[in-house]
């Protein structure tokens, strides 16, 4: 009986997993934003371009808005991507073992089964990369001059998708000057793609500048104020753990294969991509582990490359792969919801994981991917209640003004059967959007000081608190629910000094 290729099997097995987990311990904070988006399509939005927002509203049109609609896509998104990483093994040479070797990798590594949980731009991110590194890899092993205008093409829709593929473009960019392939630069083909890739992202320019370029702005104050700062050192430790660090004896071989095997010689390009990546990224002093996450679906295929050529024995190449899953079964519940609350908590002690995130803000005993997931209908709840202490005039023009966009978009979900009064925010796009139909009246606010609101508040009422359990986000528990009265002054005027993009 013939045996199921790993090209077939393995993208099989990480799809799979995400279906098992789709339900996950509910809506993922950034989840009620893009669905938010998806109801009002656009060429672009304060923190990302359209594509993955458009990809949502054509899955919400066909799918719904259930949470395991929602996370289909990322899924299959997913498996796409463990699939372009046994391609990639292929076009460097690689056989059945290299190829299982890597694509075991890529479904094990915690921060792919992490993104590829949730909605949102990241998955998609993570395979427009790959894609990318799979026809820059056919090219450099030969393949026809045609695949630049197919590279083009991928580079401009995860342009669309995300705008951190710029630093790609600057790494292919470094890769071809500092290698043999710098000939290709008196060719029409990296031109070609070059000019595809601007042209496709256009629309979203033009956005930008109708807007007056939210998003540079949006990024200056995320990296000052919101990021935590880290040096370079601590972002390639944040590497090795976030990409599950047994993968490191892969990846690791794999860069110091592409810049000394010389079996991988023509591949050089590659490794010189991901370095170029890597300084860029840390020289910021603030971006996130998962940034560079993409860069390692070509990394894995050349150390499997690398393996291959140095492990013979059936039984030793058997071995590796097994340990790799077995740890990574291990590993999983760092990244999957797969085990009930209480249980992870301790679990995550037993390994001596202590909750974590990369902003500037407080955990409690979950980390903060884990409680962005927590305590949203309970929020809605308490805000319900307190809208209904609004009379039937004052409903008639009010809102609910949340802090931020999570806050924003799980009200206009979960509480879109409930009668609420429509959802404004002055985070990002949130604020392009403006207060809408509000007077300024009367606004249900969720959160904020009562000095502050006093100061903007004809009258003020304190109608509740959230209390949204021990496992959300502590900054949302036991914030105040307030009615604010006759604001001043008027909504439209207060309205551009409530802007915070972050």
């Amino acid at each position: 009986m013939k045996r199921l290729s790993p090209l077939v099997l393995l993208p099989l097995v990480k799809l799979a997993v995400h279906l098992a987990t789709l339900g996950g311990y509910g809506y993922f904070r950034d989840e009620f934003y893009y669905l938010a988006c998806a109801s009002r399509l656009d060429w672009g939005y304060v923190d990302h371009p359209p594509f993955s927002v458009a990809v949502l509203a054509g899955v919400r049109a066909l799918l719904g808005d259930s949470i395991w609609a929602l996370r289909l896509a990322p899924a299959l998104v997913g498996a796409l991507t463990v699939w372009l990483v046994g391609v990639m093994t292929r076009e460097l040479g690689g056989g059945r073992f290299a190829q299982t070797l890597a694509m075991t990798g890529a479904v094990i590594a915690g921060m792919y089964l992490a993104l590829d949980h949730f909605y949102s731009m990241n998955a998609f991110d993570i395979a427009f990369w790959a894609a990318a590194a799979a026809l820059l890899a056919r090219l450099l092993a030969g393949g026809p001059p045609g695949l630049w205008l197919l590279l083009g093409v991928v580079l401009g829709l995860g342009l669309l998708n995300k705008v951190s593929v710029l630093w790609l473009g600057f790494g292919i960019a470094v890769g071809l000057v500092a290698t043999p392939q710098r000939a290709w630069l008196k060719t029409r083909g990296p031109w070609l793609a070059a000019g595809i890739a601007a042209l496709l992202f256009v629309p979203h320019l033009i956005w930008q500048v109708a807007h007056g370029w939210p998003t540079l702005e949006f990024i200056e104050r995320a990296t000052s104020q919101k990021m935590a700062e880290k040096t370079a050192l601590q972002f390639l430790l944040e590497q090795v753990d976030a990409m599950n660090p047994l993968n490191a004896a892969i990846w690791v071989p794999g860069l110091a294969a592409l810049a000394l095997a010389p079996g991988l010689k023509r591949f050089r390009m590659l490794g010189w991509v991901y370095v170029a990546v890597f300084v860029l990224l840390a020289a910021s002093g603030t971006s996130r582990a998962g940034y560079l996450s993409p860069a390692y679906t070509w990394l894995l295929a050349a150390g499997a490359v690398f393996w291959e050529g140095r492990v013979a024995r059936p039984a030793l190449r058997a071995a590796m792969v097994a340990v790799l899953a077995a740890w990574g079964a291990v590993t999983a519940p760092f990244a999957l919801p797969l085990l009930t609350v209480e249980r992870y908590v301790a679990y995550a002690r037993a390994f001596g994981v202590e909750p974590s995130t990369e902003e500037r803000k407080e955990v409690g005993p979950l980390p903060q991917f884990y409680a962005d997931m927590h305590g949203w209908e309970a929020i809605v709840s308490q805000v319900a209640a307190a809208s209904d202490q609004l009379s039937e005039r004052e409903r008639a023009g009010a809102a609910i003004f949340t802090g931020n966009y999570g806050e924003a978009g799980a009200i206009e979900l979960l509480g879109r059967d409930r009668g609420l009064p429509p959802a404004i925010s002055g985070h990002n796009n949130y604020w392009l959007w403006g207060p809408g139909a509000a007077t300024g009246e009367a606004l249900v606010v969720l959160g904020g000081s009562r000095e502050r609101l006093e100061s903007r508040c004809g009258g003020l009422t304190r109608a509740g608190t959230t209390d949204c359990g021990p496992y959300c986000m502590p900054y949302e528990n036991g914030m105040a629910i307030w009615i604010c009265r006759d604001v001043q002054p008027g909504l439209s005027e207060a309205w551009p000094g409530l802007k915070h993009f972050d």
